[in-house]
């Protein structure tokens, strides 16, 4: 984007869910909207502590139900550089495992990056995590529609609550922290 080398890039990170909605919940009972706010927060609290050329914002800071819309005002309000909404997978199939990463099924000027970011994510979550990849995928989530015209975004599905495994694996703290240091190394090394 040709942008001076030594801006902050404003990220935006939408921990799903929230309030009211738990979103998925995992064989050990844990909540996905717990999961990815303690991931955020683990993201924010790593960003402050390093010299990083970042500036995060989360969509939420606490257990609380933030609408779809508002999500993405922020992210358009921000002007960010990087929307990436966090969330966990559930299937029926217990043994489904995996991450998966989404990006809009709608062409804009920003779907080139996000492709490349998408895969880059579900790449290291494979290579440095060990995560099985289930590649990137593309869809019409309201918050990839109402954020692709004005900034790369992707949603990121960490893996499936519903595996044990994977549920356990996602309810760990020092899990959590190489998560939100992969999730960084990919957004401090694009060229967004």
């Amino acid at each position: 984007m040709g942008q001076d080398l030594n801006a902050k890039k404003i990220v935006v990170i939408d921990p799903g869910h929230g309030g009211n909605d738990s979103g998925a919940i995992g064989k050990n009972e844990a909540q996905e909207k717990d999961i990815v706010l303690n991931l955020a927060k683990v993201i924010l609290k790593l960003t402050k502590k390093s010299n990083s050329p970042l500036e995060i914002y989360s969509t939420r800071y606490g257990d609380t139900l933030i609408s779809l819309i508002d999500r993405t005002k922020l992210a358009k309000a921000l002007k960010a550089d990087l929307f990436l909404s966090l969330h966990c997978n559930h299937s029926d199939n217990s043994d489904a495992r995996g991450v998966e990463v989404y990006v809009s099924n709608t062409q804009s000027k920003y779907y080139g990056e996000s492709v490349w970011t998408a895969f880059q994510l579900q790449a290291d979550f494979n290579e440095k995590l060990g995560f099985e990849s289930r590649g990137v995928k593309f869809a019409g989530f309201q918050v990839l529609r109402e954020t692709i015209d004005f900034m790369p975004s992707m949603l990121l599905e960490l893996g499936f609550l519903s595996n044990e495994d994977e549920s356990r694996y996602l309810s760990d703290n020092l899990n959590i922290n190489d998560i939100a240091v992969t999730i960084l190394s990919i957004i401090n090394t694009s060229d967004l």
